[in-house]
């Protein structure tokens, strides 16, 4: 969708840092970190939600997030991994990403 930011992104109309990329997934640095690393880890194909998702692009998503956090060190310490569904829960972006967050201590509940 030419509208969505993070279609620009995987595009390369909009700049990003790129962490990885394969034919089906897209992970970029979030240019508003909440953590030291805060990476987004999105499909190529545009699907606005969770509720829209497959179980096979779900299961890839959440894959290289657990990927990404091994080779970024992060698993001594903990990471959290975050996707959120509609506006209450902050969707600010209707194109599905999953939240890869480390590096410092997270409080529970969140929000």
């Amino acid at each position: 969708m030419s509208n969505c930011i993070f279609c620009q992104v995987i595009s390369r109309k909009k700049a990003a840092t790129v962490v990885y990329e394969d034919a089906e997934i897209f992970a970029f640095n979030d240019i508003n970190p909440q953590a030291p690393t805060h990476i987004l880890i999105v499909p190529r194909e545009h699907i606005a939600t969770i509720e829209d998702a497959s179980p096979d692009i779900l299961g890839k998503l959440l894959a290289k997030a657990t990927d990404l956090a091994k080779s970024g060190g992060l698993s001594a310490k903990g990471y959290r991994i975050v996707i959120n569904f509609g506006d209450h829960a902050g969707q600010s972006v209707y194109h599905l990403h999953v939240h890869l967050l480390g590096g410092r201590w997270f409080s529970w509940p969140p929000g």
